[in-house]
């Protein structure tokens, strides 16, 4: 494989990178789904978080893998010898203290779409056949991306993602041209592009090492809390997984940071990543609309809007009404000249009156 761009290097993609920086920090947060259009770095930036992790080893899983090549497959032969379970480890086993990279991930399978998000949050895989069970630990980042163009998640698997990040074309000029050429000299020779970002990378690498290190002992105020269940509320999420996921991506942000507690301002920096795939818009009904209305221009005044339309309707027959000295009683009033109508000429067409019954 060829080298990773380096995260650090990357430009325009300040959210993307804190959101892959969250999961790395804390891989129960349940993984990072990035949406966008074609050419927006999604797996440029996927590869570039490998490296920074103290194993660094990055894990494709293809879209069409079976589910035994995912969760890996149990030896039932030895068993029935009377021997020893003999588990053929897969992808997910493969994964471990790494990144599991799901390109696609909306064309792939809803059963391996739940088997992959159900370890990701737990940090556990359990293979089941036959009455056997054998469970080993998955501990990953995952890391999704998906165009939006070729269809979406499921609403059940989109909010088991843990964050999301949705990528937009850039239109900036100024941005474009310094993307371009960051990519250009890379791919001209990317060991001395890496290298003029090595030390970029290392703290990078030393600020998520560190963080992993404090995080179980960040405490969280009672304000934190409040500040976690009213946006949630705000936003009427189903369920509470979004309050569970605020808190761990709040908590990863303190530690990022070496905060020696949460606040409510890491709770609202990453909000967004939280509520932007499980957010519910109010349904404002239409008669409730109509009836503020009416209610509104009733108080406005004093009549009915029935009363305000009878009198527009009066107001309207009165102003056509002739103003040259004519009425009604008039028999030219009123009167349109006839206009030529478009004749279309269709030969071979036979009026109905002559065809036989």
């Amino acid at each position: 494989m060829p080298p990773p761009f380096p995260l650090s290097a990357l430009i325009g993609q300040d959210a993307l990178r804190e959101a892959l920086l969250l999961v790395a920090v804390d891989p129960s947060i349940g993984g990072l789904l990035v949406s966008g259009p074609r050419g927006t770095a999604k797996s440029t930036a996927a590869r570039s978080l490998a490296e920074l992790l103290p194993d660094g080893h990055f894990v494709t899983l293809p879209l069409g893998a079976s589910e035994e090549r995912v969760v890996g497959t149990l030896n039932l032969d030895e068993v029935l010898r009377g021997g020893e379970v003999k588990f053929s480890p897969g992808l997910l086993a493969r994964a471990n203290d790494g990144v599991l990279y799901v390109d696609e991930v909306n064309l792939l399978a809803d059963g391996l779409v739940d088997v992959v998000l159900d370890a990701a949050a737990s940090g556990i895989n359990v293979v089941e056949r036959d009455g056997i069970s054998h469970s080993h630990v998955a501990r990953f980042v995952l890391i999704g991306t998906m165009n939006p163009e070729e269809g979406e998640l499921r609403p059940q698997l989109l909010d088991r993602f843990g964050l999301m990040v949705q990528l937009e074309n850039c239109f900036d000029a100024e941005i474009r041209q310094r993307i371009v050429k960051a990519r250009m000299a890379f791919d001209l020779d990317p060991d001395a592009f890496r290298r003029s970002y090595a030390p970029a990378q290392q703290d990078l690498a030393q600020r998520i090492r560190q963080a992993r290190t404090v995080l179980p002992d960040l405490p969280f105020a009672d304000d934190v809390h409040d500040a976690v269940s009213t946006r949630c509320i705000e936003a009427a999420v189903d369920g509470l997984r979004a309050d569970l996921v605020m808190l761990r991506a709040a908590r990863a942000l303190a530690a990022l940071e070496s905060a020696e507690t949460v606040t409510s301002t890491h709770v609202e920096r990453v909000a967004d990543l939280v509520l932007r795939h499980r957010r519910h818009q109010p349904e404002q009904g239409a008669s409730d609309g109509g009836t503020d209305s009416m209610q509104a221009g009733k108080a406005g005044n004093g009549k009915e809007p029935s009363d305000d339309r009878q009198s527009q309707s009066t107001e309207a027959a009165t102003n056509q009404r002739p103003s040259d000295g004519a009425s009604q009683d008039d028999p030219d009033w009123g009167y349109l000249p006839p206009e030529p109508a478009g004749m279309l000429n269709v030969k071979g067409v036979i009026p109905l009156s002559t065809k036989k019954r």
